[in-house]
């Protein structure tokens, strides 16, 4: 019991806690970021693949 009233006062799990929340954010931003530029990237490709067919 001495220990578990020694976790609830310890502040290392806050901390640990929030560094989780902060890197998931930073995770969830790179994924969005990479999926933006593959959207934008298969449109410029899908643009280039018309102008050729239509110059042929």
């Amino acid at each position: 019991m001495r220990k578990f009233y020694r976790l609830m006062r310890s502040t290392r799990a806050a901390t640990a806690v929030e560094y989780g929340l902060i890197l998931a954010l930073i995770f969830l931003a790179a994924v969005v970021s990479v999926g933006n530029f593959a959207n934008s990237a298969n449109g410029m490709w899908n643009s280039i693949s018309k102008a050729a067919e239509n110059n042929m």
